[in-house]
């Protein structure tokens, strides 16, 4: 894990499903490293991202509309697409240069979270 002196912003993500959900960050090459059974800190390529349990009724996370998104910058965005290639989204979140100068993709995680993964694309090749 990142040195705990280290600072930064990190998300705190709410689900419907919690078990779900962490096999998808598993599956992204995340790994929980804290937490407890209803909040999980995972931790993978750099970044720190937290999970937790949503409630019930108006607490929910709307699924069809859900108004989170996650974005992750890091230069293994090869990586990790060739990881989730059956979960990008298509044809608009595939993976490529995009106008406004990033190089990423776009999966939807359990309950229609929005996750972008990207790097500057001036960066792409760069040493890292």
């Amino acid at each position: 894990m990142a040195s705990m002196e280290s600072v930064g912003a990190f998300a705190i993500v709410p689900t419907n499903d919690l078990v779900a959900t962490l096999s998808f960050w598993e599956r992204l090459g995340f790994e929980p490293v804290g937490g407890d059974k209803h909040y999980v800190i995972l931790f993978g390529w750099d970044s720190e991202v937290h999970v937790t349990q949503a409630g019930q009724g108006p607490w929910a996370v709307p699924v069809d509309h859900n108004p989170f998104g996650v974005f992750i910058r890091t230069p293994h965005v090869d990586e990790i697409a060739a990881r989730v290639d059956d979960l990008i989204i298509r044809p608009g979140g595939v993976l490529r240069h995009r106008d406004w100068g990033l190089y990423e993709f776009a999966v939807a995680a359990p309950d229609g979270l929005l996750v972008r993964i990207g790097w500057p694309s001036i960066l792409v090749g760069a040493k890292s």
